[in-house]
């Protein structure tokens, strides 16, 4: 039996549903979500196996003119995933004109691989809007096909699934066929923690955070975690901890809730906040984070 097998990699501005696409195409909440901007930081692989296929989905940042050190080390991540790409899904939304960078939007069209452009929460629009959008991106995006979506409602998904494996390669599996990721349960556990910052937390606070698991040991029937929340300033630290620990406990609650089911199993978790000055303009610690791969 022929089998086929490729990578198809999600790009597009930030918070436009790629993120959401890509859990309801594997089927699993891999990736986090938020309504901020840069929820995601790194490029997270989902993978679908079929008897006859193995899809590497690739979910990746927001596009946006990077301000700092570990801004540019997520826009690696989305330049990385024109590299490997097989079949490209470019998102937008409904209401969106253009791509934040030029130079991406120049590698889109000028694509040499089949590109599906996603136009996203039409469930948010009318007949008459959806048909302005779909010709205003036909003129934009030439070499594109175009198909409505509402990742959200889990509109036309099936669509897009189906049109990918047409569109695949004819290859062996990259990866085990029992394989889901690429990333290790720390790598979901970080995320998770750092999902919860971002609900919790308003202005600065999420992005001057980053989560590292010290400690995971997994045991019959429950799971022990210790995770070191890092901030860049005291005065960070304070406002995370919160009044008597309560903005903390919180996290760690809600955090414990979703790991549960993430693993199916009983977890302790226990949570830390330390001061790790300037760490997202630091390549060292960027490096010791996942970023700055290159």
């Amino acid at each position: 039996m022929m089998h086929k097998a490729g990578f198809v990699n999600i790009i597009g501005n930030p918070n436009v549903g790629k993120s959401t696409l890509m859990n309801a195409l594997v089927g699993e909440r891999l990736s986090i979500i938020t309504s901020k901007a840069q929820t995601t930081r790194h490029r997270i692989l989902g993978i679908v196996n079929g008897d006859d296929f193995q899809i590497v989905f690739s979910d990746t940042p927001g596009i946006i003119k990077p301000a700092y050190q570990l801004q540019s080390s997520m826009m690696d991540f989305v330049k990385n995933a024109f590299e490997d790409a097989d079949v490209l899904i470019y998102m937008v939304e409904i209401g969106e004109k253009e791509l934040k960078d030029e130079a991406f939007f120049k590698r889109i069209i000028h694509s040499n691989i089949p590109v599906l452009l996603l136009l996203n929460k039409i469930d948010k629009s009318n007949q008459e809007q959806l048909e302005e959008q779909i010709n205003l991106w036909k003129e934009k995006v030439p070499n594109a096909e175009i198909i409505p979506i509402s990742a959200l409602e889990n509109f036309n998904v099936q669509t897009v699934f189906d049109r990918i494996i047409a569109l695949l390669p004819e290859s062996e599996p990259f990866y085990p066929k029992d394989a889901l990721t690429d990333k290790p349960e720390r790598f979901f556990v970080n995320e998770i923690i750092r999902e919860k910052i971002l609900l919790n937390y308003d202005k600065e606070i999420p992005y001057a955070v980053e989560i590292e698991t010290e400690e995971f040991k997994e045991e019959d029937d429950i799971i022990r975690i210790r995770a070191v929340i890092m901030v860049e300033r005291d005065t960070q630290k304070g406002i995370i901890i919160g009044h008597k620990g309560t903005a903390i406990k919180k996290v760690g609650m809600q955090a414990r809730e979703d790991l549960e089911k993430f693993f199916g199993k009983k977890i302790f978790i226990e949570t830390y906040v330390k001061v790790n000055k300037d760490w997202r303009s630091n390549d060292r610690q960027l490096r010791r984070f996942g970023y700055n791969q290159k």
